[in-house]
């Protein structure tokens, strides 16, 4: 906290004389980039696999809602969807095919390659999954691709996401149960009714038994969709085998999905028991890289990404814009190796040139809006809040409904000498968020407002 208060106030200062500095910009991107939606606690329903009761944080309805109000962003954060319809397309076909087996079937499924470099996949509560292009690249065949599909639609059916927020709301009331016997507030139990979450707290990590029954549920709709069960066993030896030669590389995907030698001997023990009569079909080994070479052609520029990555996230920036160059030879139009050579180069202090690299990607992805936001946080560091201001009104634009996007246009306007409406917009942002560095530098900025421009 006390640093925190430091910060605030240095921040302050720099703010009035429109000398943020780089950290300063970075720092604001940062606490701005996620803001927490309210969930109610919904209590007991019944499996959709099981038969069996079963505690969820979330309705249906719920479900549904959470999908189209935190999915465009999550899918953001990770690039977009590839510009490669071709792909998309084939795709969203696999997925038609293992949906057209599975426990809920009137779910929105929908499902898109992301131009995010890690390995990994996932969904939303509703059936909104993302497969990234990292681990695209990686499969071997089309049952593979089935497999993960499966896999991801299992952890929809059974429900996991709403179970694991059931969990957390029953400790949450716990906790609030603990406060309340150690308070006189005859108002206390009202306190903490719900819960605050957001895309990343949809996304966390599952429990192994989750992972077990996902497994399982995915071999089952894919045999069933016509493919092999073989597919998922390869599946798992894939990413066992990536695991081993680059672990780093996969850290995000075994975050979020448990990894283990035990599943996949559990699924080529089913494989050969349970659905043996699956084995001598083709996996699609042929109609895959067909459907891929666009895709697959990229692999070079994509692996040079995911170093140039890692690199980043230990902070070895010259290693870092070695990676993301050589990307950029192999691939001078991809929009990712564009924004994160942009990135790079921020991180670093060279707005000039992460301005160029912004420009290109937003060239070559205008419908993507992370671009917007890089723009505006490079507009920022350079001492430019009117062009940043404009950057953050495009990128509301392009994806609406962004708290964090209130609190940034705060800051640009009072770098504008529009104190008044930055104080709208901090109060605005107050009204989703009032724990996040984000919101105590909100409410400091308020306070200092008061005091020398009152907000209407």
């Amino acid at each position: 906290m006390t640093d925190d208060i430091a910060r605030t106030e240095g921040f302050a200062r720099r703010l009035r004389r429109n000398r943020l500095t780089r950290r300063d910009s970075l720092w604001l991107a940062a606490v701005a980039a996620t803001a927490p939606t309210a969930v109610a606690l919904s209590g007991c329903a019944t499996s959709p696999v099981t038969g069996e009761k079963i505690l969820v944080g979330m309705s249906a309805a719920d479900e549904r809602a959470v999908d189209a109000r935190q999915s465009p962003h999550q899918f953001s954060q990770d690039l977009g969807a590839v510009q490669d319809e071709a792909v998309n397309a084939y795709v969203r076909e696999v997925g038609a095919r293992v949906q057209s087996q599975v426990h809920r079937p009137d779910l929105p499924y929908s499902v898109r390659v992301l131009n995010a470099n890690y390995v990994n996949a996932y969904t939303f509560p509703a059936g909104a999954m993302g497969v990234t292009r990292g681990i695209m690249t990686e499969l071997d065949d089309e049952a593979q691709l089935a497999a993960l599909l499966g896999h991801e639609m299992g952890h929809v059916n059974a429900r996991h996401a709403a179970q694991r927020q059931g969990q957390a709301l029953v400790a949450q009331a716990a906790l609030i149960g603990v406060a309340v016997a150690a308070s006189d507030s005859q108002w206390a139990p009202l306190i903490g009714v719900g819960a605050q979450i957001g895309a990343s707290a949809l996304l966390a990590s599952y429990s192994r038994d989750n992972e077990r029954e996902a497994d399982a549920l995915g071999q089952a709709y894919m045999v069933r969709a016509g493919y092999p069960a073989s597919g998922m066993t390869g599946l798992h030896q894939l990413l066992i085998d990536e695991q081993r030669s680059q672990p780093s590389l996969l850290a995000t995907m075994f975050s979020t999905h448990p990894m283990s030698a035990e599943r996949r001997d559990t699924a080529a023990r089913e494989a050969q028991t349970t659905y043996a009569a699956s084995l001598s079909r083709s996996a699609g080994r042929e109609r895959f890289m067909d459907r891929t070479t666009s895709l697959r052609r990229l692999n070079p520029a994509i692996d040079a990404c995911k170093n140039g990555e890692t690199a980043m996230s230990r902070k070895a920036w010259r290693d870092a814009e070695a990676q993301f160059g050589r990307a950029l030879a192999l691939a001078p139009r991809d929009y990712a190796a564009n924004l994160r050579m942009a990135q790079c180069q921020q991180a670093m202090g060279r707005t000039a040139q992460a301005r160029r690299y912004v420009d290109t990607a937003r060239e070559i992805y205008p419908q993507e809006a992370q671009a917007a936001r890089l723009g505006a946080a490079i507009r920022l560091a350079q001492r430019d809040p009117g062009a940043a201001y404009a950057e953050l009104q495009a990128y509301d634009r392009l994806l609406p409904g962004d708290p964090g996007v209130l609190f940034l246009k705060g800051v640009a306007l009072e770098g504008m000498g529009q104190p008044r409406r930055a104080a709208d917009h901090y109060r605005a942002y107050l009204q989703v968020d009032q724990s996040s560095p984000a919101a105590r530098q909100a409410q400091s900025r308020l306070a200092a407002l008061a005091q020398g421009a009152p907000a209407r």
